[in-house]
């Protein structure tokens, strides 16, 4: 998925409405900002091979540090920590966040094919699939980003003027992106998967920009 994890991201922001989307945004994929580097760095392989499931031209081959179910409960963890330390007990705020470092891997098992690692060294992989049905995967995700970005619009209210267009910016490139990479055609090697992936910081940036220019509906602006 792509923009199915950022549906969740914003529509987590009406269950811990003092966490910015920032945050949200960099949980819900980090996963995806770890694999880029690890690319580089030759530790996880992915693989150009159009037709390889309808939706993506890309062969996962190896990506159990980013991506295993083992892995994702680990760094959900560190992501509790982490955030526990920086911003105080703040239970739901807490929960929220490692949910959503975790919730990569339940997206990511319906819509791979079956190259999902459960362990790091083991060979036992899960995937239902989803990406083999291309229509029914841009009506799923399509949904939930739609429904994930009314709840934020509903829980948040722009402060100015860059917080409405900022956002609906954001919004608007996201969706750009996916529709992009759904028809367009594949890249030309895994380098350029990599600097592509190592892009997706920006939303991050983006979206705690945003959040500087909104705040939580019911909470007055000083």
């Amino acid at each position: 998925m792509f923009i199915g994890h950022y549906a969740l991201a914003f529509g987590a922001k009406r269950l811990a409405p003092a966490v910015s989307p920032g945050t949200l945004f960099l949980a819900c994929q980090f996963a995806d900002l770890l694999w880029p580097t690890l690319l580089i760095l030759g530790v996880e392989h992915v693989e150009i091979d159009p037709g390889n499931t309808l939706v993506t031209p890309l062969n996962f081959v190896s990506y159990p540090y980013s991506h295993s179910l083992v892995m994702l409960v680990v760094w959900s963890a560190v992501f509790a920590l982490l955030h526990r330390a920086i911003r105080g007990p703040r239970m739901v705020a807490t929960t929220t966040v490692a949910a959503l470092v975790f919730s990569h891997f339940v997206l990511d098992a319906l819509t791979h094919r079956p190259d999902m690692p459960i362990t790091i060294g083991g060979t036992q992989k899960i995937g239902l699939g989803l990406w083999n049905y291309a229509g029914t995967t841009l009506a799923i995700e399509s949904a939930m980003f739609l429904a994930g970005t009314a709840v934020y619009a509903i829980a948040t209210r722009e402060r100015d003027r860059a917080g409405r267009w900022g956002l609906w910016g954001l919004i608007a490139t996201l969706a750009a992106i996916y529709f992009a990479a759904l028809y367009g055609p594949p890249p030309p090697d895994a380098s350029a998967v990599a600097i592509a992936g190592h892009l997706l910081w920006l939303f991050v940036l983006w979206a705690y920009w945003v959040d500087r220019h909104r705040l939580p509906r019911g909470v007055r602006a000083t």
